[in-house]
């Protein structure tokens, strides 16, 4: 029987952190699943889903926590099987003119319908022509099956105008 066990590590970047990850994990007979990671603002952010045999998951947290230091935080947490995602996936991007409270007023929209977001990536770009800061979205959600197409670009593209973004929604890629 195998365990999951997903990792987070935060600290200022520097070469060698997801060697450190990788070879913690293999010192355990550990399997990299997944992950996600990025340079934000100067500090390395990374989420990595390991699989391990439950006789050795006590083993890598032991090896995944002995990396903890001033300059490197690492959070650990156990996974029961990963469940199959709910209802259907959309995609999401968003783009406007960068203001406080954008993702707050998105989230609080999807949640009112209970719709989850599975992958959030945002970002503060220069607009090409004007210079002017743009705020862009691009998520991946989870909509529920009593969640129709039109309810939720119905109170989507209501926020959108609100806000006075531009926003698309669209199939998943399978």
């Amino acid at each position: 029987m195998t365990t999951s066990l997903v990792v987070t590590a935060v600290g200022p970047d520097r070469p060698g952190i997801v060697n450190e990850l990788s070879e913690a994990a293999q010192r355990v007979g550990a399997s990299w699943a997944a992950s996600r990671m990025a340079n934000l603002a100067g500090q390395f952010a990374g989420m990595v889903h390991f699989e391990v045999a439950e006789s050795r998951a006590q083993e890598l947290e032991r090896a995944l926590a002995a990396l903890e230091s001033p300059r490197l935080h690492v959070v650990i947490a156990r996974s029961g099987a990963a469940a199959a995602p709910a209802g259907r996936r959309i995609r999401l991007e968003l783009v406007g003119h960068d203001r406080p409270g954008i993702v707050r007023d998105l989230s609080a929209s999807l949640a009112q319908r209970g719709v989850s977001i599975e992958e959030l990536e945002t970002q503060v770009a220069s607009a090409a022509m004007s210079g002017e800061s743009l705020f862009k979205v691009k998520a991946l959600l989870a909509v529920p099956a009593g969640v129709s197409d039109a309810d939720l670009r119905g109170g989507l593209e209501a926020l959108a105008n609100e806000m006075m973004v531009d926003l698309e929604l669209g199939e998943a890629a399978a």
